[in-house]
């Protein structure tokens, strides 16, 4: 090589410019090129093609806009302008005041607080002047007196969704009087119409519809009896370990309510109110069942309590003479057909000794009513069939029709009812146990009320009312039965209250007709369902009462009898009107 070549090879290597993609890397350095650095990466230029697809993409929103804007403003602008309108004029619905609730007296168990606020501040800006102006919903208010509960019930009050629109605008009722007469309370909502700016101030506003109030209603019940009836079942129930109670008191003429109560129960403000979550978390799972009306829905074994019913149908159809005497011996013994050498003991509470019918009610003697519901030796018996027929005449086994206290339909057993429900067949013994109120015998107080009711009023069965001065409705009227009957049961109900097992009733300001009751529950019959019944005067009956205290323990000697005792001599003292009635 010539040395001039050499020269003007290296001069072209001096000033020659190196394009980027004559440079080869080091595929050996690749790893240590920091990539987020762009080391070792190429940078090309956007290409012709890209760069026409971002602009078409981007002229076709630009159309989509376009084309979106004119359907809102020429399209569709009419359509959003009547919207954008109502947007501004706000129909606000004007809350009906809720009927008050009294009881017969006058003393108002519910009623509408004040308004706090005297219905808006128009002077208020903002959301906060729509707020001020917008309904007021009327805070329902309770009777704090004990007892009252299952007679007030609560209310679930008008409802908003979040965007603060009514979406239930009606005040609901959802228990007792409140839930019952509901229809009644609650009135005919009004309406207003208020025109806001868009800062949403208050611009003007109308009545277009006034509200029309609820009715008042009036209750049968006495607000004092009810809760004196209530805290001497608490005092007996807490004592004496009864897990809970009801009572009722009737008229035995019209069917109104004096009292109604159930124990334990609820806090109808805590339930209405629903301000304090813990509160009403803790009245919901209340172990002791506070929503349970025990004197309406609840059901229990009423034991001897229905020995009257069963005197009633043993008398009309002529099983034994009311004078005739059986001898008890505390005990009556039946051997099985199949098999003499054993024998089914059916146990008396006590040796009672020789008694006819009236003494049998009195000392409420179970072997008198086994002989005579179901047969013993050559005395013939009632029968299953019988005593099914007359307790359900005296509405045992089904609803109270149309009342306040419907409640729960109850049990009588029969072979039927045995064979549907244990597929087992009916034995003797069953028929025995049936006519004392057991096996699976199942009532409400309020059930047994109206049924010693009819018996004091000599045979009209009445649908218990709590409306006062309404009444008397007439269940049915049984005529089937002699008025004699009536006054044979009558005369023993009496004799209970004086010799009998009713004597905590004798009292000297009042002559009083009772059957008590003491029903075991289950297989070891260490608890016991505690009963009292029974009507007042007895010469011209005008009330009559049943108390139950539910689930104590056998061995107490204290029950539903001091309750009512207890109640009776507070009356006497306190409402003495409810004694020494005209007949």
């Amino acid at each position: 090589m010539k040395f001039s070549d050499f020269f003007s090879r290296a001069r072209i290597r001096r000033y020659a410019e190196i394009d980027p993609d004559e440079v080869l890397l080091d595929a050996s350095n690749i790893p240590k090129y920091d990539k987020n650095s762009l080391e070792g990466r190429l940078e090309k230029p956007i290409s012709k093609a890209s760069l026409y697809s971002i602009v078409g993409a981007l002229t076709i929103v630009f159309i989509i806009f376009l084309a979106q804007a004119w359907k809102l403003q020429i399209a569709d602008g009419e359509t959003y302008l009547t919207r954008s309108n109502m947007n501004l004029l706000r129909p606000v619905p004007i809350f009906a005041a809720r009927g008050t609730i009294t009881d017969r007296n006058g003393v108002l168990l519910a009623w509408n607080a004040p308004s706090g606020n005297g219905g808006g501040d128009s002077s208020a800006s903002g959301t906060q002047a729509v707020s001020a102006m917008d309904d007021y919903v009327p805070k329902r208010e309770y009777a704090t007196t004990t007892g009252l509960a299952h007679i007030q019930g609560y209310v679930q009050y008008p409802s908003k969704d979040n965007n603060g629109f009514y979406y239930t605008e009606d005040f609901q009722g959802i228990d007792g009087a409140e839930k019952y007469f509901n229809s009644e309370l609650q009135g005919i909502n009004g309406s207003r119409l208020i025109e806001v700016d868009a800062h949403n101030k208050i611009v003007s506003q109308n009545i277009v519809k006034s509200p029309v109030s609820g009715q008042n209603v009036a209750l049968s019940v006495d607000s004092r009896v009810q809760s004196e009836l209530f805290n001497n079942i608490k005092a007996i129930a807490d004592q004496y370990g009864f897990k809970g109670g009801a009572g009722i008191i009737m008229n035995t003429r019209t069917g109104e309510i004096i009292a109604l109560t159930s124990y334990p129960e609820y806090n109808p403000q805590v339930m209405s109110d629903k301000t304090d979550k813990s509160a009403v978390i803790a009245e919901l799972n209340n172990p002791d069942l506070p929503f349970l009306d025990r004197a309406v829905d609840g059901l229990y074994t009423p034991g001897s309590i229905v020995k009257p019913y069963i005197a009633l149908g043993v008398l009309n159809e002529g099983v034994i003479d009311p004078n005739k005497i059986i001898v008890t011996t505390g005990s009556i013994s039946v051997p099985n057909p199949y098999n003499p050498s054993q024998v089914s003991v059916f146990n008396d509470w006590k040796d009672l000794g020789p008694l006819d019918l009236r003494h049998a009610i009195a000392m409420s003697s179970d072997a008198y009513f086994y002989t005579v519901g179901g047969g013993y030796k050559d005395q013939n018996g009632l029968g299953i069939a019988n005593i099914d027929k007359y307790l359900r005449l005296f509405g045992f086994g089904s609803v109270i029709p149309d009342s306040f206290v419907s409640g729960k339909s109850g049990t009588i057993p029969t072979p039927e009812w045995k064979k549907a429900t244990f597929n087992e067949p009916w034995y003797l013994g069953d028929t025995y146990h049936t006519a004392i109120g057991q096996y699976g015998t199942q009532v409400t107080p309020a059930q047994i009320v109206r049924a010693v009711a009819a018996v004091a009023n000599g045979g009209t069965l009445l649908v218990p009312t709590i409306i006062k001065g309404d009444g008397p409705h007439v269940d049915r009227v049984i005529d089937s039965i002699p008025q004699n009957d009536f006054q044979i049961v009558r005369e023993g109900m009496r004799l209970s209250a004086t010799i009998g097992t009713g004597k905590a009733m004798n009292v000297p300001y009042e002559e009083f007709a009772t059957k008590t009751g003491t029903a075991e529950l289950g297989a070891s019959k260490e608890k016991v369902n505690s009963w009292i019944t029974g009507f007042w005067p007895y010469q011209s009956p005008k009330y009559a009462f049943a108390v139950m205290l539910e689930q104590g323990s056998v061995h107490n000697l204290i029950g539903a009898a001091a309750v009512m005792r207890r109640t009776a001599d507070w009356m006497e003292i306190h409402t003495p009107e409810y004694f020494n009635v005209s007949p």
